[in-house]
């Protein structure tokens, strides 16, 4: 008896096993079908992978909504934690490794301020827009906690579409402020989502303000410091143990594990694990990736793409397919007035935003950059429009920060929740395909004269030059008056473009001690993955 009974649990499990993957089997041939037809529409360059997979996920959730006869239009159910986990780190984690970090820090203060102090600027107007207008148009029920969560999940950021048009040879400085704020948007709303979490929305005060700055400080400050830790370290195991004389496959492994666990460690101490393997990326990219073989940099370099690229279209596969739920559209029992009305008004709300922080941050930033704004780095009226084009987009985290919002393990059972959801989706397809398809044309409308050969040449030599500026450290071997002629010098040009005079003392510290400790090349021949 207690033999038959066993047989047949076995093949209940069995069965189980068969119906779990025949719809992983059937995810994964879309995943290919997305790879292909992506690859057919490359030179379209109209068409990117996120359209590509979001109409596809489109059509395969028409196809199963048929075949199960309007039960469900998708065949694998959408997790949080599956995101945070498994899908979100190597999107970001190639962000960083892949980042020209030449162009990113010489920008640094820019993209700061857009991906910062803009991510405040637009959570804000978005959540006392949202908090004002929704009962308006007929959409009640929502706590304050859940407005704040709303401007932080629509102040996220897509800039996919607009970096597959910008050209980064011919474009840099727009290319590395576009992709830039991209990155540290998408950290900071996940950050400062966190944040909000932990508000107590029954002892609101004029204090709450300063606490959610505070403790975004904290996990900015710590999560950052935790990946700059995790990637030096990674560069000094490399360089130590030297595992490429017995085995590229250890070094390759060590790096994708050091990665993963360091965001892993950044969720077990509550922290963002976003910022925490972004800066790893970078630290990993400067020094552990020159102290591995030749064949495990060009390895890894195609390895993390690859995962980030997987992540990337899976993500925009599933939103495609959900988008056709119709268990969701008939939970948030709403008619089709109130819930355009909900939609147009997120998405009024997020243009009104993203230009309320673009065009003031980006004259700030002129400003402070005068110096040089006659020699290419100034942000001009058309780079401010694609700038602001570019954040108008909504993507996977958008969808991932709701659904942690909104659901239970991707469930649903509250109207209002259902609703947010459903709107969420439909903001993220509506921003992606009609704003990124008309991304191309808006550039070439704006930038119609690509830049020449003969501009870009003069470009990076006028790089090379500011990369070269005379900032020596003071020296012991010389006298006072010399080094106190040298100090103003440094302080005068430090008044006038602080972030370059940073720059360059860190190249020179960096050159000095931290290559010859951690690893990288000669500063002559400096290389990156990128």
């Amino acid at each position: 008896m207690e033999m038959l009974q066993g047989v047949m649990e076995f093949q209940k499990n069995l069965a189980k096993d068969h119906a779990q993957v025949v719809p992983i089997s059937v995810f994964v041939a879309v995943l290919c079908l997305c790879v292909v037809v992506g690859h057919l529409l490359e030179e379209n360059r109209w068409v990117n992978e996120s359209i590509t997979a979001i109409i596809l996920g489109c059509l395969a959730g028409g196809v199963i909504l048929a075949v199960s006869k309007g039960n469900s239009s998708h065949i694998l159910t959408f997790n949080e934690e599956l995101f945070f986990i498994y899908l979100l780190p190597p999107i970001i984690f190639n962000a960083g490794f892949q980042v020209k970090k030449k162009q990113f820090f010489q920008n640094f203060l820019t993209i700061m301020l857009f991906g910062v102090v803009g991510v405040f600027i637009s959570a804000s107007i978005i959540t006392s827009g949202s908090w004002w207008l929704f009962p308006k148009v007929g959409f009640a029920g929502l706590n304050a906690r859940d407005y704040l969560a709303i401007g932080t999940i629509f102040s996220s950021t897509d800039t996919v579409c607009t970096l597959q048009v910008l050209h980064q040879d011919e474009t840099p400085l727009l290319y590395s402020l576009v992709f830039g704020e991209g990155v540290v948007n998408d950290a900071t709303s996940v950050v400062l989502f966190n944040a909000i979490q932990k508000i107590d929305v029954t002892r609101l005060s004029a204090l709450t303000p300063l606490n959610v700055i505070r403790d975004f400080l904290y996990l900015f400050l710590t999560s950052t410091a935790l990946g700059i830790t995790s990637g030096l370290l990674t560069a000094l195991v490399l360089k130590t143990l030297c595992f490429g004389r017995h085995s590229t496959i250890r070094e390759i492994t060590l790096m994708v594990l050091m990665a993963y666990l360091s965001y892993m460690l950044a969720e077990l101490f509550e922290l963002s694990g976003i910022l925490t393997v972004f800066f790893c990326g970078i630290l990993m990219s400067h020094y552990a990736w020159h102290n591995v073989t030749h064949s495990s940099r060009i390895t890894t370099k195609h390895v993390f793409a690859m995962m980030s690229f997987i992540a990337e279209t899976f993500i925009f596969l599933y939103v495609g397919m959900d988008a056709l739920d119709i268990e969701k559209w008939k939970m948030s029992k709403l008619n089709m007035g109130t819930s355009l009305g909900i939609c147009s008004t997120l998405i009024l709300l997020i243009s009104v935003a993203r230009a309320a922080f673009v065009f003031p941050l980006s004259a700030l930033s002129n400003y402070m950059n005068r110096a040089h704004s006659e020699r290419g780095s100034k942000i001009t009226f058309k780079h401010m429009i694609i700038i602001w084009w570019a954040g108008l987009m909504r993507g996977a985290v958008s969808i991932a920060l709701a659904f942690e919002q909104f659901t239970f393990y991707g469930v649903t059972l509250d109207p209002i929740n259902a609703t947010m959801i459903t709107t969420t989706i439909i903001v993220v397809l509506f921003s992606t395909v009609v704003f990124g398809l008309l991304t191309k044309p808006l550039i070439n409308y704006l930038l119609p004269h690509p830049t020449t050969t003969n501009d870009i040449i003069r470009e990076r030599r006028y790089d090379n030059a500011r990369e070269d500026m005379t900032l020596p450290l003071l020296s012991l071997e010389e006298s006072a008056t010399t080094n106190i002629l040298r100090a103003k010098e440094s302080l005068s040009m430090l008044m006038e473009m602080p972030v370059y005079t940073i720059h360059s003392y860190w190249r020179k510290f960096d050159d000095a001690y931290m290559r010859p400790f951690f690893g990288g090349p000669h500063p002559v021949n400096e290389q990156s993955p990128a």
